[in-house]
């Protein structure tokens, strides 16, 4: 990766992802999504950066490093399990399936690892040893390897409110999916980490967790959306460090992605004050690290590309034939 180059290309950032002339405009944290009269979906990864329920700031090139790993793990993953995938008319852009969205987000752990209210280390530290359906044994430390892989989903918050921790049980209790849907969703989603870690370890890198959404189509089918293996949906851990890290009871090498947000936390309480203006170093460190994901996550290098006055002119200029048909 050229940092120079990167540095130089900082200020390439596409903030705003609105393209008049493409009908049903939604746009999430980082996404935007129109809906198409086909029955299609072209979402626009944008470069923003969210935590703490707001955006803090533009990372160059992330949507694309989000869209392209994506594309390299869908098309890894296709002979596992149907994707939503229709077409990639742009490095941020993937037109897909318009789908009903499963209201249970399917997590996959092979470590007890994660900091948030619903991890398996959060939980464990509490004493809890059943948890998500499953047991855990005593004894376990910070970071170690489970006995075996666990699928712990939670609830799906369409409404802004947060995810809740779930078992099967409670799964097919509260008529989230049917029984026939859980036993394919829990075997897609175990099929697709085991390839995610075998093509990960062949990088040097330990696949540690991860989340997948699923929908399904007009027949009923089930089909994996939104987002697969990337570095925003998953952990991963360098390999060769992680035994020696773990035996120190130090923190494993992983695509620390935190400077951001640690450089905001530092200076300001960012549920109540005003951000301040994030510098340009943390921004293009923040920049590399997401290159450099993709790059050793898929053993492909990442081309920083300039062509086109802006980002947001590229997008339009490649959507036009989807504008044309909108019309």
């Amino acid at each position: 990766m050229d940092l120079d180059r990167l540095t130089a290309l900082a200020d390439r950032v596409l903030g705003d992802a609105t393209i008049p002339g493409l009908p049903n405009h939604y746009r999430g944290k980082v996404r935007d999504n129109y809906d198409l009269a086909d029955g299609s979906r072209v979402i626009i990864a944008s470069d923003r950066i969210s935590a703490f329920d707001r955006i803090l700031a533009a990372i160059p090139f992330k949507g694309e490093v989000l869209t392209q790993t994506a594309r390299y793990w869908f098309e890894q993953t296709a002979d596992i399990c149907p994707n939503h995938v229709i077409a990639y008319p742009d490095p941020n852009v993937v037109v897909g399936k318009r789908l009903d969205i499963l209201p249970v987000e399917i997590v996959v752990r092979d470590y007890l690892a994660g900091t948030t209210g619903t991890s398996v280390l959060t939980l464990y530290k509490k004493g809890q040893r059943q948890m998500y359906g499953v047991t855990l044994p005593d004894g376990l430390r910070d970071n170690q390897r489970l006995p075996h892989p666990i699928i712990t989903p939670t609830s799906k918050a369409f409404d802004g409110g947060h995810d809740e921790p779930l078992s099967p049980e409670q799964i097919l209790e509260q008529k989230l999916v049917t029984p026939e849907q859980w036993k394919v969703l829990s075997d897609y989603a175990f099929a697709l980490f085991a390839r995610g870690q075998e093509l990960a370890a062949k990088q040097g890198l330990i696949l540690v967790d991860t989340k997948y959404e699923f929908g399904t189509d007009r027949d009923g089918t089930i089909i994996l959306a939104d987002e697969i293996h990337t570095p925003d949906s998953s952990r991963y851990w360098r390999a060769d460090t992680y035994p020696s890290r773990f035996a120190a009871g130090e923190k494993p090498d992983s695509f620390d992605k935190d400077f951001v947000r640690n450089w905001v936390v530092a200076r300001c309480d960012p549920y109540k004050d005003a951000i301040p203006e994030i510098p340009r170093d943390v921004i293009v460190a923040t920049a590399a690290v997401y290159i450099e994901a993709y790059e050793t996550i898929t053993g492909r290098p990442f081309v920083l590309r300039d062509e086109g006055a802006t980002v947001i002119e590229r997008i339009r200029r490649n959507l036009l034939p989807y504008i044309a048909a909108s019309r």
